[in-house]
């Protein structure tokens, strides 16, 4: 099933009033865009050659915005060596230009179906800036050592000048890796992410292995399709939280620095989550955290699906907070433990590897380069501070916006012409107060909505298959409801 992306459809019509009622910034005003071209010609280039590091990417096919690179090494001593190159917006965007103030309204890249909205003019993110193979760019360089079992034993950031040697894509990497071709720098990947994941795994952490809901775009047409993620995602990712955990210690030795906080669950959201595990026969017994129950979950699997979808709720008040020691009334250094922790990766965690998309990283990157070489935060980093907390929660609630939106509006697209069609689903949610309303997941399209049974009917199937008749589905008007069939 597709939706046409003809101009003047209700799908690209609705699109279009979206992003006016967000008051979502589109194009960049024109003295932006010249700063944005002045500067890509005479960045600010570090004196350190890196370029002998044969450095490499794993980003979606299409993406151009590359933010990171890596390069991954046995050492002779035992252990590995993680080189891990941060694009240099710094190098770029000058504190109070106009490129830095138009970062500072837009807070990160948002993306539509449609059309991606950028923190940054292409000709940067896309280009003078992002670590594109075969080019030479400046860059933040992480060098972190670990032991055997992958733990960080040293960590060191400076700006150098790197040159990527290839852009690979997860489904490539995970093809090599499956198949022995890999040579020893990709393949340490799946080394070290593996003990990586068990030391999460000894810490308490936690990462859900969901199938994600997205919008693809096929040539002239929309599908919405389900993705698991590969082990080569999860891998990867591990590199980039690794990085953002040794940041996130950097600076708070240093005493300066912004932190990516997320609270522990509350006992209400435990108990509840309980009540859902055995309503679907999830095993989970009084001793065992939770972290536990999910790792021995299987997505695939209907029930098990549903109660990872419920695990999810328990991610939920992701914030930032900024401290600096020299500032010690505004900005407090936080002594409480939980509120430096990051509940699902229960270790301190801040932003720092995706600053071509993420107004904050690159202000973590500069305060991890002063603390790494024992000097003094720039003043301008340090000014910035107070706001950036409260600028990183807008952004984030509208980028969530958007995302769902979006989502939303593809489905309706989809399912317009479908009212009163059945589908098969499993029921994902059931409210607590009316059992006859939850959440349903159709198998195909890939599509959640809303499900609303009699209120004098049997309660909702929670995990379990049903068939459900399409109610409602109004581009830009109405989400998609289901009722039971």
């Amino acid at each position: 099933m597709h939706v046409t992306d003809a101009d003047g459809t209700p799908l690209r019509v609705a699109l279009r009033e979206l992003r006016a009622r967000s008051g979502m910034p589109t194009a960049f005003p024109a003295d932006v865009l010249a700063e944005a071209e002045a500067v890509a010609r005479r960045p600010r280039l570090p004196t350190r050659d890196a370029t002998d590091l044969p450095l490499f990417t794993i980003d979606p096919p299409a993406s151009k915005d590359l933010d990171q690179a890596v390069f991954l090494a046995r050492r002779a001593a035992g252990g590995f060596r993680v080189h891990y190159a941060i694009a240099d917006v710094t190098a770029f965007v000058l504190p109070g230009s106009l490129l830095d103030a138009e970062a500072h309204r837009r807070v990160m890249t948002y993306y539509y179906p449609d059309v991606r909205v950028p923190l940054h003019p292409d000709v940067l993110g896309e280009g003078a800036a992002s670590l594109l193979p075969d080019h030479t760019r400046p860059a933040l360089l992480w060098e972190l050592d670990l032991d055997t079992d992958g733990r960080v034993v040293r960590t060191d950031v400076r700006r150098a000048l790197v040159r990527s040697r290839a852009k690979l894509s997860y489904a490539s990497v995970q093809r090599a890796l499956d198949s022995g071709a890999a040579e020893e720098p990709l393949s340490l990947l799946q080394e070290i992410g593996i003990r990586r994941e068990e030391l999460e795994h000894t810490r308490g952490g936690i990462s859900l292995s969901l199938p994600e809901q997205r919008v693809v775009r096929r040539g002239d047409h929309y599908a919405l399709v389900y993705r698991s993620p590969l082990p080569a995602d999860r891998w990867n990712a591990q590199i980039s939280l690794m990085t953002g955990m040794a940041a996130a210690e950097l600076m708070l030795r240093s005493g300066t620095g912004v932190l990516r906080t997320l609270p522990p669950a509350s006992g209400t959201a435990v108990t509840r989550l309980r009540r859902v595990a055995r309503a679907l026969g999830v095993t989970w017994p009084e001793s065992m955290a939770y972290s536990v129950v999910v790792r021995a979950l299987d997505p695939a699997h209907p029930q098990h699906a549903a109660f990872l979808q419920a695990c999810a709720g328990l991610l939920r008040g992701a914030g930032y907070v900024a401290f600096d020691r020299d500032r010690p009334t505004a900005l407090p250094v936080p002594t409480d433990p939980a509120a430096l922790t990051h509940a699902a990766l229960a270790a301190p965690y801040t932003h720092c590897t995706a600053p071509l998309r993420r107004l904050v990283d690159r202000y973590t990157g500069e305060l991890c380069l002063a603390a790494a070489a024992g000097t003094e935060p720039p003043e301008w980093v340090r000014v910035a501070l107070e706001a950036l907390p409260g600028e990183m929660a807008e952004g984030a609630r509208r980028s969530a916006q958007v995302e769902r939106e979006s989502v939303d509006l593809v489905e309706a697209a989809l399912l317009r012409d479908r009212i009163g069609q059945v589908f098969d689903a499993y029921v994902v949610d059931v409210q607590e107060d009316r059992p006859t309303a939850g959440r349903v997941h159709l198998y195909e399209p890939a599509v959640v909505g809303h499900v609303e049974g009699d209120g004098d009917g049997p309660p909702l199937p929670l995990g379990q298959r049903m068939r459900v008749r399409v109610i409602e589905a109004d581009p830009g008007r109405d989400k998609v409801w289901f009722a039971p069939a």
